[in-house]
């Protein structure tokens, strides 16, 4: 019997790419290695967002191509972003041992690019620069209850730094009732939360007929029998309009969290990201969030150190995380991406400055969480376990509707079923509670 491993790297939308890896080749007659290193067909799904994710990347294919060394008809490929990636491609090429470039567009040629691979002494390239939106491909579904649900693929957003348009492609919405049919289908297999998966979902729609949008899909899925949470990601908050914060208000399966990436809370780097939002529109976008859903997290994304940034547009993001308090925020450095306008700009800033920035960002941030999950403490909040927590087995793990981490006392009976949990201690990673009045929901 033939054997595979996917390595995935990345966001969400890589390990939703993976799942349809996977379920390629299960349905080519390959089975999932136990140790990758056994695999006869070794794919590394891959992320360039960032320089550190690609140098994870990388690191691994080297390790993997020393695995290849000791057994020949060993297949490697590498699959995602990085293959896509301005100048990536020639760069992959030279890599003694690569067998195989596919691109996130290029996922249902797989069956045939493994016959090439065996046919051919050259890598095999397929890095179409748009995807596809190729319903009925294969899948292994990764989770017992809950799913990734892909409703956009590519961007038009063009930030100045991010190359997610130069490896993704042109912004594409899936047709709603392909989308519709599988969030239903799901539920009969005993899905009971779907994720929806687009790199802006707030986009959805706008290639479509006029009326269908994301509020339009949010209701709609809204009234599917037995789904209980609906979550998304990833929001732009330019496109977050009033509308939808209604919309996810009336809605009974919408969870109340809403991540919005800030990146910057200056105008002035705004308007170099291209973000197309000032630090005033976000600020009232999170104003009205709070008004319309009460007991709502937002959580974000925060970038330093972009070119040009000065300590006083770096005070003004600190403003904007300390107005907005943010239940929690993903932090990291600038890194130049080749092919996007900001790694041409001037005044790149010393990895030492960046550094300070961002240690004294979390700092605050920190801080601020801290205080966030000490006030629900008393409080009796709804969660879903996951199953047993990684750091203790004794106990169980799940989330909140607002994404919070909870771990309580409970029976593996419970996991998929929603069940009501007191909050008895908080930290800042996650929050501690005890089972109140048995199972709920």
């Amino acid at each position: 019997m033939l054997k595979y491993a996917v390595l995935t790297w990345g966001c969400q939308m890589n390990e939703r790419d993976s799942e349809i890896l996977a379920g390629i080749l299960e349905a080519l007659g390959y089975r999932e290695a136990e140790d990758p290193r056994d695999a006869d067909v070794v794919l590394l799904n891959s992320c360039c967002v960032r320089a550190s994710a690609e140098r994870k990347v990388l690191a691994k294919l080297r390790e993997v191509l020393g695995w290849k060394r000791r057994r020949p008809e060993m297949i490697v490929g590498l699959c995602g972003c990085l293959p896509r990636r301005p100048g990536g491609a020639e760069e992959l090429k030279k890599w003694r041992g690569l067998d195989l470039l596919v691109g996130p567009g290029n996922l249902g040629d797989l069956p045939a690019l493994l016959e090439r691979c065996r046919r051919e002494d050259v890598p095999v390239v397929a890095l179409d620069p748009e995807e596809r939106l190729t319903e009925g491909l294969p899948q292994l579904r990764r989770h017992p209850w809950k799913a990734w649900v892909t409703i956009t693929r590519g961007c038009d957003n063009w930030c100045s730094y991010c190359v997610v348009p130069h490896v993704r492609g042109r912004h594409q919405s899936r047709d709603p009732q392909a989308i519709i049919q599988e969030v239903q289908d799901l539920v009969k297999r005993g899905y009971r939360e779907v994720c929806l998966l687009g790199q802006n979902v707030n986009a959805y729609g706008r290639d479509l007929e006029p009326g269908v949008d994301f509020s339009w899909l949010l209701r709609r899925l809204d009234r599917i029998d037995g789904l209980l949470r609906i979550r998304y990601t990833t929001s732009h908050p330019r496109d977050f309009s009033p509308e939808m914060v209604e919309t996810i208000a009336s809605c009974h399966k919408v969870c109340e969290h809403f991540h919005l990436p800030l990146q910057s809370g200056s105008d002035r780097i705004l308007r170099l990201m291209n973000r197309g939002y000032t630090q005033e529109q976000y600020i009232r976008l999170c104003e009205i969030i709070r008004r319309e859903v009460p007991g709502a997290s937002i959580t974000t994304d925060i970038m330093v150190g972009f070119p040009g940034e000065t300590e006083d547009d770096f005070r003004e993001t600190l403003y904007v995380v300390r107005t907005v308090q943010f239940e929690a925020a993903f932090t990291f450095m600038y890194s130049p991406r080749p092919g996007t306008r900001a790694a041409a700009m001037q005044h790149q800033l010393p990895r030492e400055v960046k550094l300070a920035r961002l240690q004294e960002l979390i700092a605050v941030q920190k801080e601020i969480t801290e205080r966030r999950n000490q006030a629900l403490v008393g409080s009796v909040v709804e969660v879903i376990p996951d199953g047993p927590s990684r750091k203790d087995p004794h106990l169980l793990q799940g989330r909140t509707r607002t994404d919070k981490v909870v771990v309580f006392a409970g029976k593996l009976e419970m996991v998929g079923h929603p069940v009501s949990v007191l909050i008895r201690q908080a930290g800042t990673w996650a929050l501690r509670g005890t089972l109140w009045e048995g199972v709920g929901g």
